[in-house]
């Protein structure tokens, strides 16, 4: 099945949903409006659609080559990347300073989202340039920015983002990679790097490594890491591209999914390199960087489930079996028995809650830098704060739930690959994992997001909850409305225990213990409060008689679909929450192994 951007669903999230009017009305995009988004999402949508989805079969199957120390990207990529980066897909929320188009960040995840659906492969290439370009724009020095910066935004030069060694996966503390000085300013960077996506290719002619690494005089842990630039070709000063830096990929990873993103092991062997921020303080640096990351693989989340969703959906709708217990049809299309019928139902509203979380994130880093005051750039931020661990972890489940789901819904012809709906589940297997483990954001969330401000943002948000539960009153009753009460108490009660325990300096392995469930929780009912909202604006229209009447109810009908199978089972989060870290001490190796 060919790949049919939402954008309809991506522009009313944006507006109705994700407060976009409210950054509008900042004055901080003056290029902004309606139409601009739909100009700008009818476009990355067709790219996506006529370009990026057609190569996906065919980068799953053939893959990127390594041969002779070097990376060929799967068939077909190397023309998709110039065109993508001609398209000025790599500029749209970048600085109109240094070539940029100035756009919001929100739009841009919107736009990204048609990229990772139709080709997630692809997508993880200009994904970590977006990563690089985020960095240097608040770290780097003029002269980087000048030398390197424009190139990336410009799409011709690719950016990657360097940080794992075989000794140290997500303790960067750990880490052993040496950056010395030359005498010059310059350093040379010397260890090895695993799991460097896009670490090497022949779609552009350089690539930008932003490298974790120590100086020799640095103080061990994560307080001595330094941020490292080094090209793949050094570059001089007038701009053109010098020898060939002392770096290269030893191997591609040989992984489940992904198949046509280069997951490279790089040997840095003396390569030059210049420091990118202050000495030391290249952790902090790089989150910059990671942050920007973690809200993308979020993106991707949605855009594998949407992709995943769409492909079943088809399924459904051409293959026949059984009588419709609806129509009485015999040999009817799949969609018509009530367990499929939930199934993509599920799916659907599943997605179009991940969708409005992320690009809710997405506004709220807009604002965090825009709003009039200094008291709502704050406010903006801690919603950032507090919402990025939830749109990375949460969306990335659903999209691994999702696309599992889509092989369910074809039966035994989803565990064949030829009908392609097991590729969607295998790539999208790595989401979880990317930029700091779903379990790692847990322990972000609950260890320092959710208590940095003292639980003030967690608070406002819960009374931003409890307002929109005030307006669903009007519009449903029943359990619609009973199910979002019921949810936001449980969200409640497990945030005011958390920060309970948070003063309790023995209850660390509680809060701990708590992370995963609280962080499920908390994306399950933020994503009902998601739909919610987007219920209310469909029905305003409805009454304004203004756009498609089936389109618009069946905003209403899927938070209801949500309310009944995600809300509904609350209980269960909140009951893990309270599990406590005693439970988890007892249950010891000797147990699990016996």
């Amino acid at each position: 099945m060919s790949y049919r951007a939402p954008v309809r669903d991506l522009a009313f999230t944006l507006e109705a949903i994700a407060g976009m009017p409210d950054l509008a009305a900042t004055g901080a995009f003056p290029d902004y409006d309606v139409d601009v988004a739909g100009a700008v999402l009818e476009a990355a949508g067709q790219f996506s659609e006529e370009v990026l989805a057609p190569l996906n079969r065919i980068g799953d199957q053939k893959g990127s080559l390594y041969a002779n120390g070097a990376v060929t990207a799967a068939p077909g990529f190397a023309d998709a990347y110039r065109q993508f980066a001609q398209g000025g897909w790599t500029s749209l929320s970048a600085s109109a300073e240094h070539g940029g188009q100035a756009l919001p960040k929100a739009l841009e995840l919107a736009s990204y989202e048609t990229v990772h659906a139709a080709n997630m492969a692809f997508g993880l290439c200009p994904m970590l340039s977006l990563a690089a370009i985020e960095a240097l724009e608040q770290v780097g020095t003029e002269d980087q920015k000048s030398k390197y910066l424009t190139k990336l935004i410009s799409g011709e030069w690719t950016g990657a983002m360097v940080l794992t060694e075989p000794g140290a996966g997500s303790d960067l503390g750990a880490l052993t990679a040496t950056a010395t000085p030359n005498g010059d300013g310059t350093y040379a960077l010397n260890g090895q790097k695993i799991f460097i996506t896009w670490g090497d290719h022949d779609a552009t002619d350089n690539i930008v490594h932003l490298v974790l690494a120590r100086l020799p005089d640095a103080p061990k842990g994560p307080k001595g890491i330094s941020l490292f630039l080094t090209p793949k070709f050094t570059v001089k000063d007038d701009g053109s591209l010098g020898d060939r830096n002392a770096f290269r990929p030893v191997g591609v990873e040989h992984k489940l999914g992904i198949h046509a993103s280069p997951t490279c092991v790089m040997s840095y062997e003396g390569a030059r390199a210049e420091l990118v921020g202050q000495p030391n303080q290249g952790l902090a640096h790089m989150f910059v960087m990671m942050n920007a990351a973690r809200l993308a693989v979020g993106v991707e989340g949605v855009g594998i489930a949407e992709r995943a969703y769409q492909h079943a959906l088809n399924y459904a709708l051409e293959r026949r079996q059984g009588r419709s217990v609806w129509t009485g049809e015999a040999n009817a299309p799949i969609i018509d028995h009530p367990d499929v019928r939930r199934m993509l139902a599920v799916m659907k509203a599943k997605t179009a809650a991940a969708r409005a979380i992320c690009l809710s994130t997405g506004v709220a880093a807009d604002l965090a830098r825009h709003a009039a005051s200094e008291a709502d750039r704050k406010k903006w931020k801690a919603r950032e704060d507090l919402f990025t661990p939830i749109a990375k972890a949460w969306s990335t489940d659903v999209g691994c739930e999702v696309a599992s789901l889509g092989v369910q819904v074809h039966g035994g012809m989803g565990f064949i690959e030829e009908t392609g709906a097991a590729q969607y589940y295998r790539d999208a297997r790595i989401a979880p994992i990317y930029e700091g483990t779903n379990g790692i954001q847990a322990m972000d969330l609950v260890g320092r997001k959710l208590s940095m401000d003292g639980g003030e943002s967690a608070k406002i948000l819960i009374a931003d909850m409890k307002a929109t539960l005030a307006d669903l009153s009007r519009l449903y009753s029943g359990k619609p409305v009973e199910r979002f009460d019921t949810a936001i108490e449980a969200v409640e009660d497990a945030t005011l225990w958390l920060l309970d325990q948070k003063t309790n300096p023995d209850a660390a392995a509680d809060v701990l213990a708590a992370a995963d469930a609280y962080l499920k929780l908390l994306g399950d009912v933020v994503g009902g409060w998601m739909l919610a909202k987007g219920a209310l604006a469909a029905k305003a229209k409805l009454d304004a008689n203004d756009g498609d009447p089936v389109w618009l109810q069946g905003k209403l009908d899927l938070y209801e679909v949500y309310a009944a199978n995600v809300l509904g089972h609350v209980s269960s989060r909140l009951a893990a929450v309270g599990q406590g870290g005693d439970l988890l001490r007892r249950i010891s190796a000797d147990v699990l192994a016996g």
